[in-house]
């Protein structure tokens, strides 16, 4: 059946697969979207928390076990649900991308910065140039031939190459200006940038929906973007690492459930005294550094979780010897009538095969990142407005179905397994009941409906004939399935419906 935005009717059919255990007989039929939503109805004011209404435990395991042993899905989840008695559903809006917004969020976390465009603004001039030559030079005249302390790789061979950045600045020097040219700008929309033609020859061009600057704060040099993808419109800031101005080496960050629970880009999984030695602030500070800027955003965003964050350059590949710092990362939620909105790594905004020429909406998110020198990054992504209530106090399914849905679910969705796999693992390790935004996008792009919903976050084990690995999903922010807390219906958070 081809499945099209909100007009999906989901049918399980008893018999459909077969495995260790036998998917339930009875059949479940859920419509999906606005004919479902029309069918929403409210409740009488229960007068005790939601928890005990829907009849939710704290904690719910169980293990299930699929395709003669090739699948598992192994449940032991703390389950959260808000401390509130009931939930109602919101309209929801994108906010406009005027220079309203644009000044107030450059206000909130570049008070007093000056602007620049960034070509002008990074451009080295010839002092610059000689007094790097200098420095390189002189590292290399003591045999200093790691001076940023980069490492070494596999091979023995340094990943900064002293005599290369030696020559990059000896050519830069030729065509090197005496003096930047630099004119203050203000962060909006309509500015003009240098882009190249087909010809490869550089031009100017002004850009309707983007803009890119650098900042130059008291703390600090920072990139500063603002883009406008209608409807999405995204704030991003990433300060500048002193030692990087001018040598363009990457720098990677990498997160505690990246490293811990399945040691992804590093030389080996990390525990979190590892971790805690490169960080030199403690959670407290970062904390208060954080909030003393998200709180005038006026967004009633609240911290929903955070993790480690660990800095390294160098490679794409972390270990000790490339660590430049250590720090945090926020990830901040909307909370609506003391509900949060759940924050999950998905971005949503996806397309299916849909006929509709809008452009996908994706999530609000917002997420802090903060090393020992403060704030070293803020991704601010489509803000939304949040409208009138749309069903007072709305019934919800009780613990017990829903929980039966997830577990026919869990199955259908991850029962086609490739024919090399002899196994995949599901962890399931945390339950949490919260709004999501839910919208179609094949007739509004940017208006919709906040619902309750339970996410089931985690990750798994994989055994196959071609590789293995292991995630524990202790510290995931991926849900692998979200249900509408209202009727059952699953949505898809890809595509945000």
């Amino acid at each position: 059946m081809r499945r099209k935005a909100f007009f999906l009717i989901f049918c399980i059919c008893s018999g459909m697969l077969a495995g260790c255990e036998k998917t339930p007989e009875d059949t479940i039929v859920k419509k999906k979207g606005a004919e479902s939503i029309r069918e929403y109805q409210s409740t009488e004011h229960m007068g005790s928390a939601l928890y005990k209404n829907l009849g939710v435990p704290k904690r719910y395991k169980n293990q299930s076990v699929y395709e003669n042993g090739r699948l598992v899905i192994d449940t032991d989840a703390d389950v959260l649900v808000p401390d509130v008695e009931n939930i109602s559903t919101y309209s929801v809006s994108a906010k406009n991308a005027d220079q309203k917004m644009i000044d107030f969020v450059t206000d909130v976390f570049f008070p007093d910065a000056k602007f620049y465009h960034s070509e002008d603004y990074n451009t080295l001039t010839k002092e610059e140039c000689q007094q790097k030559i200098t420095e390189l030079k002189k590292y290399q005249a003591d045999a200093n031939l790691d001076p940023y302390h980069y490492g070494k790789d596999k091979n023995g061979d340094y990943y900064f190459n002293l005599e290369s950045r030696i020559a990059y600045y000896e050519e830069n020097l030729k065509n090197a200006p005496n003096e930047k040219s630099m004119e203050e700008i203000c962060p909006s929309f309509g500015l003009d940038y240098p882009v190249y033609d087909d010809n490869n020859m550089l031009k100017k061009e002004i850009l309707e929906d983007f803009f890119y600057g650098t900042a130059e704060a008291k703390d600090g040099i920072y990139n500063y973007s603002i883009s406008n993808g209608k409807p999405d419109l995204e704030f991003k800031i990433e300060k500048q690492w002193d030692h990087q101005i001018g040598l363009f080496e990457p720098v990677y960050e990498i997160t505690g459930e990246q490293i811990m629970d399945s040691g992804d880009c590093t030389d080996h999984m990390w525990t979190k005294d590892e971790i805690e030695k490169y960080i030199h602030i403690s959670y407290e500070d970062a904390e208060k550094i954080v909030l003393e800027k998200i709180n005038n955003l006026d967004m009633n965003f609240t911290v929903y979780g955070w993790d480690y964050n660990l800095f390294y350059h160098g490679t794409e590949i972390m270990s000790e010897s490339n660590i430049l710092d250590g720090g945090y990362i926020f990830y901040f939620s909307r909370e609506v009538d003391n509900v949060p909105i759940t924050y999950t790594s998905i971005w949503g905004g996806g397309l299916e095969d849909i006929d509709s020429t809008l452009e996908p909406w994706r999530y609000e998110r917002c997420i802090v990142i903060v090393g020992s020198d403060g704030i070293r990054g803020v991704e601010l992504q489509n803000p939304y407005e949040i409208g009138q209530i749309q069903t007072q106090n709305v019934k919800m399914m009780d613990f017990d179905s829903m929980i039966r849905i997830y577990e026919q679910m869990m199955e259908i969705s991850h029962s086609d397994l490739p024919i090399d796999e002899k196994l995949r693992m599901y962890h399931i390790r945390k339950i949490t009941l919260g709004y999501c935004r839910i919208y179609d996008p094949t007739v509004n792009n940017t208006a919709g409906l906040l619902v309750p919903v339970w996410d089931f976050f985690g990750e798994f084990d994989l055994d196959s004939e071609n590789e293995s690995y292991q995630n524990s999903g202790e510290h995931s922010i991926r849900s692998l399935l979200t249900i509408n807390a209202i009727d059952g219906t699953v949505i898809d958070r890809e595509l945000g419906y």
